[in-house]
């Protein structure tokens, strides 16, 4: 029984201290921080893409089958942008994957612009190609006052 009381305690102090962004707080971040039309990416696909990845949650975390990682609100791979100790081919933005799952968002933002730089851009992600790519994204920032 305590052992339970303690797995609950674990649960609820991780769930605490994970930040989601609202969609609208999330989209005015991303724009502060340069992510409107960067690298030719508008702001909705980047809305689009993280709600799809993450939900807009910093600590999102995913397994992948070839024993890779995703972490943090982009949902970044472990085998080629960062570092987690196990499976990391090139660690592409030169940080440890934990550094991903913090409220602050600056190492994401500014590793997730590494990723787009790259040939493949936006396309990088999964998500973006089966729920953002060829849509009509305007929902992704109505009401948002930006």
């Amino acid at each position: 029984m305590k052992m339970m009381k303690n797995l609950l305690l674990l649960l609820l102090v991780t769930v605490a201290s994970a930040k989601v962004f609202e969609r609208c707080d999330w989209a005015r971040t991303l724009k502060r921080n340069g992510m409107d039309g960067y690298r030719g990416v508008s702001l909705a696909d980047w809305v689009c893409l993280t709600q799809h990845e993450s939900k807009f949650n910093t600590q999102a975390t995913n397994k992948n089958t070839d024993s890779s990682r995703d972490y943090g609100i982009f949902q970044i791979n472990s085998r080629y942008w960062c570092n987690n100790g196990g499976v990391s081919a090139t660690n592409g933005c030169g940080i440890s994957c934990s550094q991903l799952l913090t409220d602050d968002v600056s190492v994401a933002i500014n590793c997730a612009k590494r990723v787009v730089s790259d040939p493949q851009g936006i396309r990088a992600w999964v998500a973006w190609r089966a729920h953002c790519q060829n849509r009509d994204l305007r929902s992704y920032l109505s009401g948002c006052r930006l």
